[in-house]
């Protein structure tokens, strides 16, 4: 199933929330001003608690490295109002609208939400904006400050690795160019093998069987089917918009019709509805193919393979007539990055299957056929289609020490990324010290990274 993905402003509001609570048990106080901004006891509580979730001790030393980061996202805070910056008011409506249908699912509702914080949800939804707002123009200052430096040149980079000791300079990892042709197998045959599978299952239900004993045994999804295909109680959001829609379209009780998303082919029973939240059970049933598929695969992509090696065609020829993958088909089965456009590929940036099928070969050789996944959903984290291919190593770039010649626009992001980090701390430094800025007694043993802040103490 679809999951949400926290984003750094929806791990910032996760801790506000988690100060909400702090303050009902425990007296608040401000432990921090910087200009007209407070920071209290229970923002900086909140955040180590998030710490202690993901393993990281809470001691003394931990509140003094969180506090001074909360001190300099209110500089930034103030700079971005100064220089009158707007807030996303997409991004902020996309996340707090996230943040609500999370927390709706883990809690069970908007009436659970209200009682686990102690608020009505539209108090709720005022604070949590508040918070999303200011992370926003937070995060744009920062960028602000960092884009304001020149442009970074070629004597620059050049200048760069003169001065810098060679054991510091990028260590570029081995990188491969590859081409692929590509077969799918019968998709459209192993879809409908699957929609005849789960009409039989819908019509044993239709006929008095449980919908939870067959989910139990025949659903592909393991997470829901050892509870008989039961989802819980959820907001519609969180779910694929074909598997959301067909579910708050049932009444309670009765079986949707086959629905597909990008996971495969589902049956839906709806058990409850609660506004735009519903608990479902759904059976769901993925393509299978045969090993016929596979041997007629291997068998064409042997054959072009044997020709190509023979010389009867050319690799990037054979590639535009025969390679069923769109991507690479255009360029002569050249493959390349989708995220990054880049022809090149580190070892974690292929894909298993190919990376055990390439790994021994020189370049011009071609491998063996092999089993593989396209990139359609493989970016997003989860498997793409099943594909065969045979893959052509074009050009093995060895590890080395990055160079100007070969490695020019690495080093230029390295440079790029110094000169920025160099603008912001020019930039915080000089705030801290014409900004007024009291720090309670009770973190004035504190020894910041940064000596501004211990100067202020």
């Amino acid at each position: 199933m679809k999951h949400i993905i926290l984003s750094a402003a929806a791990l910032l509001l996760c801790l506000s929330l988690g100060a909400q609570k702090y303050k009902g048990g425990v007296a608040d106080k401000t432990i921090a001003v910087v200009g007209g901004e407070t920071i209290l006891l229970s923002d900086l509580e909140a955040e180590v608690q998030q710490m202690r979730m993901n393993g990281s001790a809470g001691d003394r030393d931990i509140r003094c490295e969180l506090l001074e980061k909360m001190m300099e996202s209110k500089l930034f805070l103030m700079q971005a109002r100064v220089d009158s910056l707007t807030v996303n008011g997409e991004m902020v409506s996309s996340n707090l609208n996230q943040r609500l249908d999370w927390f709706r699912t883990q809690l069970g509702g908007d009436e659970e939400v209200e009682k686990y914080f102690g608020k009505p949800l539209y108090k709720l939804r005022e604070e949590w904006k508040k918070t999303l707002e200011e992370q926003s123009l937070t995060e744009q200052a920062r960028y602000a400050i960092a884009s304001k430096t020149a442009d970074v040149t070629p004597y620059d980079v050049q200048q760069y690795i003169d001065k810098t000791d060679p054991e510091d300079l990028p260590v570029v990892p081995v990188k491969y160019q590859l081409s692929q042709i590509c077969l799918y197998p019968d998709r459209e045959a192993a879809a409908m093998a699957v929609k005849e599978k789960l009409l039989s299952l819908r019509e044993r239900i239709m006929n008095g069987e449980k919908f939870s004993t067959l989910a139990r045994i025949y659903s592909e999804d393991p997470g829901s089917a050892r509870r008989g295909g039961e989802l819980g109680l959820a907001s519609k959001g969180i779910f694929w918009p074909a598997f959301s829609d067909a579910a708050m379209a049932l009444r309670p009780g009765t079986v949707s019709q086959i629905v597909e998303t990008p996971d495969g082919f589902h049956i839906i029973e709806v058990i409850e509805k609660k506004g735009d939240m519903f608990n479902a059970r759904h059976i769901l049933l993925k393509p299978q193919y045969t090993g016929e598929d596979r041997e007629k695969a291997f068998s064409r992509l042997d054959s072009l393979k044997t020709k190509i090696e023979a010389g009867e065609m050319a690799f990037d020829m054979a590639a535009r007539f025969f390679s069923e993958d769109p991507a690479s088909r255009t360029n002569g089965g050249q493959m390349a990055d989708p995220s990054t456009g880049s022809s090149y590929f580190e070892i974690d940036q292929l894909k298993p299957a190919d990376y055990a099928a390439i790994k021994n070969l020189k370049p011009g050789e071609i491998s063996e056929p092999v089993e593989s996944q396209d990139n359609e959903g493989y970016q997003q984290g989860r498997g793409g289609n099943l594909i065969y291919k045979i893959i052509r190593v074009d050009k093995i770039i060895p590890a080395h020490t990055a160079t100007f010649e070969n490695d020019y626009s690495q080093i230029l992001d390295k440079v790029e990324q110094e000169k920025q980090m160099e603008a912001v701390d020019r930039f915080l430094n000089e705030k801290i010290k014409t900004t007024y800025i009291v720090i309670d007694p009770l973190f004035g043993e504190c020894e910041f990274s940064r000596e501004a802040w211990n100067q202020r103490k």
